[in-house]
């Protein structure tokens, strides 16, 4: 057995794990429940995380409501940011093809809300970064098997008559 066989033959066995790791996971998500297909195909971590980084840094905000329309007071810019940050989480679930754009945003956002709203007591600031950041890696894979290839349907191109 030379060197080169060896080669292909770890790729192809490769390749053959590749296909069955998909082929369980294909299976798998044929057969879960409605919310389990919802949350596959949407940012469902990073838009939850983002929500949550959102009530956060709100929560320092609602509590000096009264002191928010003070001249010189920037209990008003948390109130911009966490309103922002609710927004943009819940946007995340609703259109999940700009999961990236709206990452880039929370994470700008959960950055600054430390200046207005002392960033959640910085929980909300660590949570929003690490949210945004799950938002930008996400990206939709539809599984399908044909011949042992995986194909993605975004990528396919169909002819339409």
């Amino acid at each position: 057995m030379t060197y080169k066989q060896s080669k292909e033959e770890k790729k192809e066995a490769r390749v053959q794990r590749r296909a069955e790791k998909l082929q369980r996971k294909s299976e798998k998500l044929a057969n879960a429940g409605k919310f389990r297909q919802w949350r596959h195909r949407r940012p469902f971590w990073g838009a939850t995380l983002t929500v949550l980084a959102g009530l956060l840094v709100l929560y320092i905000p609602i509590h000096l409501y009264a002191i928010a329309f003070i001249p010189g007071s920037l209990v008003f810019v948390g109130f911009l940011f966490g309103g922002l940050l609710l927004i943009i989480g819940i946007l995340g679930y609703i259109f999940p093809q700009f999961s990236t754009v709206f990452g880039v945003i929370t994470i700008f956002l959960s950055v600054l809300s430390v200046m207005g709203a002392l960033g959640g007591f910085i929980i909300g600031t660590i949570l929003g970064i690490i949210g945004g950041a799950l938002c930008i890696a996400w990206e939709k894979v539809e599984i399908s098997l044909v011949n042992d290839q995986r194909i993605d349907k975004d990528t396919t191109k169909t002819a339409e008559a």
